[in-house]
């Protein structure tokens, strides 16, 4: 089976409307949150349209856009991999009460980012009493939801039954694998330090077009937003590993997700020394 045909394995010639519908059946709940946050992106543009209102100076309502569209990408992701879980997985009684609470782990989360917004206070870093708590649950749901990625790699691993070629699965586990340990150690760096910014002005203005990384100091941002990819970009290696040099030739996909790991340690270095991400970008 050509490893350029994966997402139509199971249904020859298929198109988006049948991988949707694929996506849709393999993990209906995720599938329906990854909706509802695209959805969701459309009044939270209209208030970033209306509301001139600024925090950290950037409009009040950035921070909901992106985390809306990061965490749709995230879950739709998932989504997309769960084809390749059992299909027994779905029936039992720990999966659906894991997958009901990492929903509404992320519906929470976005409520409140949400709410924050709604009142000009920060989400994140938001040193009252009721911040620091709320903080503090943000930091726990935000742990379980990266999980995901990681028991989705687990069950992937243990299902023989996949139909990918081993180079493919492989690129699968590691790149869905490699999500929770590198972002617990990002992020929850970036949550001791009480901030993303090191060295630079602490403002989200003036930094690299619709990333917003700091262009004048270190970011820790940087380094967790490829920590969180890795589950895009391993598998995308994998996928072109199989179809150029075959489905059994281990080497160059394992090689390019260790090349990965050393390009998240890199940026996370960088900014811990404060400077900036390819800085020749202005």
């Amino acid at each position: 089976m050509s490893a350029l045909a994966i997402s139509s394995a199971r249904q020859p010639g298929a198109g988006l409307r049948d991988l949707l519908a694929q996506m849709r059946e393999s993990e209906p709940r995720f599938f329906a949150l990854g909706l509802l946050l695209l959805i969701a992106m459309v009044p939270t543009a209209f208030a970033m349209s209306i509301d001139q209102r600024i925090f950290l100076d950037v409009n009040v309502w950035d921070k909901p856009l992106k985390f809306e569209f990061a965490l749709a990408i995230y879950i739709l992701t998932l989504t997309f991999f769960a084809r390749w879980l059992a299909p027994e997985l779905a029936g039992r009684r720990w999966y659906r009460v894991y997958s009901g609470t990492v929903v509404a782990a992320i519906v929470a989360e976005m409520v409140w980012i949400a709410g924050a917004a709604g009142m000009a206070i920060p989400s994140h870093f938001n040193e009252t009493p009721l911040g620091v708590v709320i903080y503090g649950f943000m930091g726990a749901s935000a742990v379980l939801l990266t999980s995901a990625s990681a028991v989705y790699a687990v069950q992937i691993a243990r299902n023989s039954q996949t139909g990918l070629s081993p180079v493919l699965r492989e690129s699968f586990v590691l790149g869905l694998g490699l999500v929770l340990p590198l972002t617990l150690i990002t992020a929850g760096t970036m949550s001791s330090m009480g901030g993303h910014w090191i060295g630079g002005s602490p403002s989200d203005a003036g930094g690299l077009a619709l990333l917003g990384w700091a262009r004048d100091g270190g970011d820790l941002r940087v380094a967790h937003f490829f920590a969180t990819h890795s589950l895009h970009v391993i598998p995308v290696v994998g996928l072109l590993s199989a179809g150029l040099l075959g489905g059994d030739r281990m080497g160059p996909m394992r090689l390019s997700a260790a090349l990965y790991v050393l390009l998240v340690t890199y940026a996370f270095v960088q900014a811990l020394s404060g400077h900036p991400f390819l800085p020749m970008l202005g």
